[in-house]
């Protein structure tokens, strides 16, 4: 590292458990952000600021002046750009060390096929069901730990699945694509707007954990967070022997 990284990354670097070697990590990890929105913005600025290497952003939308409540990536000047142009932005105005690759397009299998060999990790911070199982399939095809956040309304849900392990399961596993689940969007339903940002950081420090090693608790459980009360709740995840995504690639011992 240079003697300007190891000023900006000092508080990192004081920390037994990050260190100059986790640092270093963190400097050469690839990290994949889909989405640019409510989650994805405290995601993108803290992977950023922490010096994350290189972070591929996906987003195919632009920013519109009813994100500005809680997607704080962007801003008023920006309204009418691509979100994931106008992330790269803030991005840059905080570490412009960091490569950002924005891709202005829709998450896809064949996109995703793309940017995930050799990604360290995925962050899914969509807001639909489609998207989250097409990330899911192309991180257990992968093998890239996934990191998996939601918010709606005041509820917010967040897990980590890493398809390196035996038994890790899969957001399949727990959300199987065959039960049409409803789909709430915070368009119609509302969100509030510290909800995404709780949830957002969360997301960003179990990304982080992993890349510099120290893995994530929340592998196989899910943690859940009810913002009226301020009340977290964990249930444990298994993985499901006939899951389609999962169940024959890694079968049960």
């Amino acid at each position: 590292m240079t003697d300007e990284q190891l000023l900006r990354y000092s508080r990192h670097i004081l920390l037994d458990e990050i260190g100059i070697e986790g640092q270093e990590r963190l400097l050469a990890a690839h990290a994949v952000v889909v989405g640019a929105g409510g989650l994805g913005s405290p995601v993108a600025l803290y992977l950023a600021s922490a010096g994350v290497g290189r972070i591929t952003l996906i987003d195919h939308d632009a920013v519109d002046a009813t994100n500005l409540q809680r997607q704080i990536a962007h801003n008023l000047a920006r309204v009418g750009l691509p979100k994931a142009a106008s992330a790269q932005v803030a991005m840059h105005a905080i570490n412009p060390e960091v490569r950002v690759d924005a891709l202005v397009q829709r998450a896809d299998d064949a996109l995703l096929d793309a940017v995930l060999p050799g990604a360290n990790v995925v962050l899914d911070c969509t807001d639909n069901f489609r998207t989250r199982h097409l990330i899911n399939r192309a991180s257990v095809r992968h093998r890239v730990p996934l990191v998996s956040g939601a918010a709606i309304r005041f509820d917010g849900q967040l897990s980590v699945y890493d398809p390196r392990g035996a038994h890790s399961p899969c957001y399949a596993c727990l959300f199987p694509e065959t039960e049409g689940l409803e789909e709430t969007r915070c368009a119609t339903m509302g969100v509030f707007a510290p909800l995404v940002g709780m949830i957002g950081t969360m997301q960003a420090a179990e990304a982080l954990k992993l890349l510099v090693g120290l893995g994530s608790r929340l592998v196989g459980r899910l943690l859940m967070l009810d913002g009226r009360g301020l009340a977290f709740t964990e249930v444990e995840l298994a993985r499901h022997p006939d899951c389609p995504v999962c169940g024959a690639r890694h079968p049960l011992a």
